[in-house]
């Protein structure tokens, strides 16, 4: 890999370690302050639902600008809204910790919107792989980042318990703030990125037509897009209910930590594809990804022990980067470059705008009628030799649900003809012309 390859790795680290060690803490302070799962839920749907509406406004941004110019912008956003955030706090005080107020969601937006932000740099970074890696050795470029980001998880899991256990929410937002202004020094001092100015004519516009074309173009490509967009859907219950079902076994300080330990399997398995590469078909390595996703799912419930839910998560950290770089594989590949930025993000709007569906809903269902279902008599003998006893086998019973669903669609789609379009359209651009 380049040199101008490997800082933008470094930077984008940084740049990570600072979105998410915020927006962890962020979420921690949140069901620590209101102890109500559905709170927990809104502000993860909200979170999810400004993800899914930016996504194709930050693919046309990518598209319209050079990459470096994307993702100065992007940490410019972060900086200003987590500033903003951190003069809220200092400001309000007591009143941002009653949920059902306005301080406390003006803050949550703030705090949200500058995470986001790094969807832009996201996307970027992946066009980014296209400008500066060779085809062939795009999908261990691929690998490099998914290590990048299992890096940034299990240091920010680890500093974000610890930071809220410890200095609390307003020196949780301080310290972003000043790792934000750092990012953005350095990547403007210290990266060059050698590329074009893009064309008039493609410059500024959201193009959601170009995007959808483009896609539909190629054999396989949009049933693969929709694919993700259900599994999504599944993923939207365990990332609405992953943190209160934690914080019930472990202290915000010890969940911090396990959320760190498991972030390993995320390095490891983009170290593996770093290493070995996807073959010569991503799409199977995807599915059979999502496959292991489901499986750790109903395992990881099984029973209300925090040996088997570290075990479980690192499991599922093991399988996103290559289920992660496998995508971004197929897309680097069979997408001109010209048009990447709009089909990433537009890809990511639809398939993580069924993530905040599934939040929304699964917040209120848990809060109402699966938790107060599994504490009552009929509950637990209906399920309890499936899930055992514990406080949160109401949240557990969603997990077994949304994975054995997960499960069923997967091997489904093994036999649909799409998944061999698209097998065969990818396999015929390996041969050299």
């Amino acid at each position: 890999m380049t040199t101008t390859f490997r800082r933008l790795l470094i930077n984008t680290l940084v740049a990570n370690v600072t979105t998410t060690f915020l927006s962890f803490g962020f979420a921690f302070w949140v069901y620590l302050v209101t102890h109500s799962v559905l709170a927990a839920s809104l502000v993860s749907g909200v979170s999810m639902l400004i993800g899914a509406a930016s996504g194709t406004i930050f693919g046309a941004v990518v598209d319209s600008h050079r990459k470096k110019t994307a993702m100065a912008l992007s940490t410019s956003i972060t900086g200003v809204a987590f500033a903003l955030a951190g003069i809220l706090y200092v400001a309000v005080g007591r009143q941002l910790t009653n949920w059902h107020g306005p301080w406390f969601w003006a803050f949550t937006l703030l705090v949200l919107i500058g995470s986001t932000a790094g969807q832009l740099r996201s996307i970027a970074l992946s066009t980014a792989v296209t400008l500066l890696v060779p085809a062939d050795r795009r999908d261990k470029a691929n690998g490099l980042v998914g290590t990048v980001n299992g890096v940034a998880h299990l240091i920010t899991s680890v500093l974000s318990g610890l930071s809220v256990g410890f200095v609390g929410m307003g020196g949780t937002v301080a310290i972003a703030v000043v790792f934000t202004a750092a990012v953005l020094v350095h990547l403007l001092l210290a990266i060059h990125l050698d590329e074009p100015r893009p064309e008039h004519h493609e410059r500024t516009r959201i193009d959601i037509r170009s995007a959808w074309q483009t896609m539909r173009a190629v054999p396989g490509l949009l049933p693969l897009v929709l694919f993700s967009t259900f599994n999504n859907l599944i993923m939207g219950v365990f990332m609405a209910l992953m943190d209160p079902y934690g914080l019930n076994l472990f202290s915000v300080q010890s969940w911090g930590l396990v959320l760190g330990i498991t972030s390993i399997g995320f390095i490891a398995g983009g170290a593996l594809v770093a290493r070995f590469g996807l073959g010569r078909s991503p799409l199977r390595l995807l599915m059979l990804a999502n496959v292991g996703i489901a499986v750790v799912g109903l395992g990881t419930a099984a029973r209300e022990w925090q040996s088997l839910l570290v075990l479980g998560m690192f499991g599922f950290m093991l399988v996103i980067p290559i289920a992660e770089a496998a995508e971004q594989t197929i897309l680097q590949r069979m997408v001109p470059f010209e048009k990447q930025g709009r089909v990433f993000g537009f890809a990511q709007s639809i398939e993580t705008a069924s993530t905040p569906i599934a939040a929304f809903a699964i917040g209120p269902a848990a809060q109402f009628l699966l938790i107060p279902y599994m504490d009552s008599t009929a509950g637990r003998t209906t399920f309890g030799w499936l899930l055992g006893d514990g406080q949160a086998r109401g949240i557990a019973l969603a997990f077994v649900a949304a994975s054995l669903l997960m499960l069923i669609v997967v091997l489904l789609a093994f036999l649909s003809a799409a998944y061999r379009r698209l097998t065969l359209s990818y396999e015929s651009q390996l041969v050299p012309a």
